[in-house]
């Protein structure tokens, strides 16, 4: 029997107040430290007023969920065993788990850039994953490539 995490299903997700999305809510969750969620929400809401100072033509709210959508990866390599080797498989990736990558990804690149506020830097890897660069969009090309190199072994997917 496959146990279930404790997380918030996305019935129970509440859309956040200013845009009425669970995208949103989904961000800011996965963005708070230590429970402190009001600071990780004005950060979001500070981010989106940096997006929308940067980028004119487009609502901040559409770059970000562009961003997320283009980051999202299709498919990914998983280790299996067969026969005393291991074997980078390449499987496709679930719908809920291509958000929990993408949202994960940006983060990460995000934290990972230094001299500058953190919602300065978020609005920035949101500006450059819309533009499809980014050290997001670089780790995403990364597992297609893994993906596609180990094509040879997918008759091993399960």
């Amino acid at each position: 029997m496959a146990y279930k995490r404790f997380t918030k299903s996305d019935e129970q997700l509440r859309p956040d107040p200013r845009y009425n999305s669970k995208l949103v809510s989904k961000f800011i969750n996965c963005l708070m430290y230590d429970g402190k969620k009001s600071v990780a929400t004005r950060l979001f809401y500070d981010t989106m007023d940096i997006i929308a100072k940067k980028v004119k033509d487009v609502p901040p709210i559409e770059v970000f969920e562009q961003a997320i959508q283009n980051v999202k990866p299709n498919i990914e390599v998983r280790s299996k065993r067969v026969g005393g080797s291991n074997y980078q498989v390449p499987i496709q990736v679930n719908r809920r788990r291509q958000q929990s990558l993408a949202i994960r990804w940006i983060l990460e690149a995000t934290r990972s850039r230094k001299g500058q506020s953190t919602s300065a830097s978020i609005a920035q890897e949101l500006i450059d994953a819309f533009n499809r660069q980014g050290s997001a969009m670089t780790t995403r090309e990364n597992v297609h490539k893994m993906a596609d190199a180990n094509k040879a072994f997918s008759h091993f997917a399960w």
